[in-house]
């Protein structure tokens, strides 16, 4: 796993090449951000029990079956995996937004995980419709102005936004 600012020199490095102007502003403009996407983290870190909860919730009352004697989240054993595997890949959005770099998530959570999810019988599709669900929490709770570094963080939240997009479409 690379951050931005490694992913950035070793690109220039394996280039023989400086880093270039639009590079540097690049990097400059992240750090600036930073504490932005700081807050966006903690937000997502300390709220990630109800991220998780209220996802599930949402799922499991758009699709009763999951839930429902045969379903993949019956018994307690099975809602405790999917709770499980929804809060991992929660913590690795957060990685990844940490990071500004999607390859944690990629590598560490999503490689393989369809196939895992097959294997197994898990339906992908609610899966991915669970995931979603997270999105929409996460990206709520982390665009609150209150109490959090002031300004734009739109782009930020498209980020954060597009890592759960790519957990999503890895399961479906």
């Amino acid at each position: 796993m690379f951050d931005a600012f490694s992913r950035v020199v070793s690109q220039a490095d394996s280039r023989g090449e400086f880093l270039s102007t639009e590079q540097l502003d690049a990097l400059t403009q992240m750090v600036k951000e930073g504490n932005k996407r700081l807050d966006t983290v903690n937000r997502m870190t300390s709220n990630s029990a109800s991220i998780v909860t209220n996802a599930a919730r949402g799922l499991f009352a758009d699709q009763p079956q999951l839930v429902q004697p045969g379903g993949n989240a019956y018994t307690n054993r099975r809602m405790a995996a999917c709770l499980r595997d929804m809060e991992i890949i929660l913590r690795y959005v957060t990685y990844a937004t940490l990071a500004g770099d999607a390859s944690v998530l990629e590598d560490r959570c999503l490689n393989g995980l369809r196939e895992t999810y097959q294997a197994l019988g898990v339906p992908g599709a609610s899966v991915a419709a669970g995931v979603q669900k997270m999105k929409e929490e996460a990206v709520r709770l982390a665009s609150d102005p209150n109490g959090i570094t002031q300004g734009d963080c739109s782009q930020l939240m498209s980020e954060v936004a597009s890592y759960f997009d790519r957990a999503a479409a890895a399961v479906a």
